[in-house]
Formats: structure tokens, sequence, C-alpha cells
């Protein structure tokens, strides 16, 4: 007997809507930085797309299974999602939908995710397993955004510390 998993988490991130679409939409960008995809990668035509066929493969502590998953409704850079094309391990069914939505300061994201596991007495385990992987992801996420900030903001130090170098030597050597 097959039992169905839904739920949505929601994450406020200081970043543009349009950057964050492409950093998770995209399934080689998103390999980089979510520990819950060991590898991602399309099948054929390499395009975002509605249609576009993706493969991802997930971590070991996640059985490292593969599977392939097909675009759906993709609406740049504001929603986007994919839905497995078959059944795979324990799931019958795995789908995410994401959602960016503009605020003040940033992107609020929501990650819903719907899947169908093929047997019952395993539901639990395996909810459990996608809940933990869907925080991880969207705490991740806010990771390499802010990682991104962080860098240049110490590029920016480094550069204005060498100018205030320069500006020192300079003095000195007038006088």
């Amino acid at each position: 007997m097959s039992v169905a998993i839904q739920f949505k988490d929601t994450i406020q991130i200081r970043g543009r809507a349009d950057v964050l679409f492409r950093s998770v939409m995209d399934p080689k960008r998103r390999a980089k930085w979510d520990p819950s995809i060991r590898t991602g990668a399309y099948v054929g035509e390499e395009r975002l797309v509605q249609g576009a066929m993706v493969r991802f493969k997930l971590p070991p502590r996640m059985l490292g299974l593969t599977f392939t998953a097909r675009y759906g409704s993709l609406q740049a850079p504001h929603r986007g999602g994919w839905e497995s094309v078959k059944p795979f391990g324990p799931l019958e069914r795995f789908a995410q939908g994401w959602v960016f939505k503009s605020i003040p300061g940033g992107t609020e994201v929501t990650l819903s995710v719907n899947a169908k596991v093929r047997f019952g007495f395993i539901a639990k385990a395996v909810e459990r397993m996608l809940r933990s992987a869907s925080a991880q992801t969207l705490i991740e996420l806010q990771r390499q955004v802010d990682a991104a900030g962080a860098q240049l903001v110490l590029d920016t130090a480094r550069d204005m510390a060498k100018q205030q170098r320069e500006a020192r030597k300079k003095g000195k050597k007038k006088n």
C-alpha cells in the first residue's frame, strides 16, 4: 500500500529571485552546493525549459539512488519544478516545486515536496529523510548566497587596505 507525503518549507534569503532560480533549477549548479544531490545533469539538450529531462544521483546517505526527472511548470524567475519520470527505490513518485517571491531585502523561497512511498512500513523513515534533506537544502542555499556576499565584502576590504597602503607609501616618499 503506497503512502503519500506532502510538505512545504519556507525561508527568507537575502538574494535576488533570478539568481536563486538559476541556482536551484539548473542541475549542474545545484549539484555544486546541495548536499542532497550528488550529481545532476541534463539528459539530451542542455536547456532549462519545460519538458527538459534531467538525471540526479543522490548521496549514499540517501541510498545513492539515481533517477530521471522532467521539468514541469517553469516560470522564470518565479516558480519551477520537476517530477520523477518513473519509480525508483522506495519511491513511486517524487516531485519538487519551488516558488521565489520577491520581498523587501531578498526573496521568500518555498520548497514543496510531494512523494509517494511504495511500501507503508518505511513511509515514516522516508518522510524523515525527505524533510531533513529539504531543510538542509534550504539552509545550504542560504549559505551559498551568503558565501558569495561574504566573499564580496572580503574582496572589497582587501582592495581598500591595499589602496590605503599604497597611499601611505606615496605619502612617505614625498616626505
